[in-house]
């Protein structure tokens, strides 16, 4: 099946049948790779797609993404030439970027442009970062120290992806319309979280 073939999900679909078809197109769509920034780009798009084929107020999402933590970010590449051949090899230092305070870094998203970094703690997603909880705001303007990366945005729901007990990544998901996430959507989205954190070397 060509890859895009897997945003195509039915409309009419009820939400429960939607997330269901969601984690079997993720599980399928990711089988044979394990590099997080290629899987989480994918995952982004079929959550961006999955949301349109809803009614509303699900079909008003307006960004589907990741943050992860800092440390997962390699250092850049560096290009080794050979003097014996002319072929060049590529080094990925295994040293990471690390700061004072843990930090979440942009990852692969669908939609507008967004913050490029969160400190653990600070606003929605940091929140559920440093508690290693869901976080689901039907509100976001009453959320306690909110960042705001598009004004458009009215309700949020973050997810954790947890290994080894830490966060190492989130899934951020916005919506233009207040109180557009329920249980329904922090079941299968928490469902999510825990097979990209075994789908994925982190």
């Amino acid at each position: 099946m060509p890859h895009a073939d897997a945003s195509q999900f039915p409309l009419g679909l009820s939400k429960d049948e939607l997330y269901k078809e969601l984690l079997i197109q993720t599980k399928a769509l990711l089988d044979g790779q394990r590099n997080w920034i290629s899987n989480l780009a994918n995952v982004a798009s079929l959550l961006w797609h999955a949301y349109s084929s809803l009614p509303e107020p699900s079909n008003k999402v307006n960004w589907t993404g990741f943050y992860v933590r800092d440390d997962k970010f390699p250092s850049l590449a560096t290009p080794v030439s050979s003097a014996r051949s002319a072929t060049v090899t590529t080094t990925i230092s295994t040293t990471y970027a690390t700061s004072h305070r843990q930090l979440l870094l942009l990852g692969p998203f669908h939609g507008k442009p967004a913050c490029q970094q969160i400190l653990f703690g600070k606003g929605v997603c940091g929140v559920a970062a440093e508690k290693k909880e869901t976080q689901v705001v039907p509100d976001v303007e009453a959320f306690p120290g909110h960042i705001a990366c598009d004004s458009a945005s009215k309700s949020e729901i973050v997810v954790p992806i947890l290994v080894g007990g830490d966060t190492v990544a989130l899934i951020d998901i916005d919506c233009t319309e207040p109180a557009g996430f329920d249980e329904t959507d922090k079941k299968y989205l928490e469902e999510l979280a825990d097979f990209l954190a075994t789908a994925c070397d982190w």
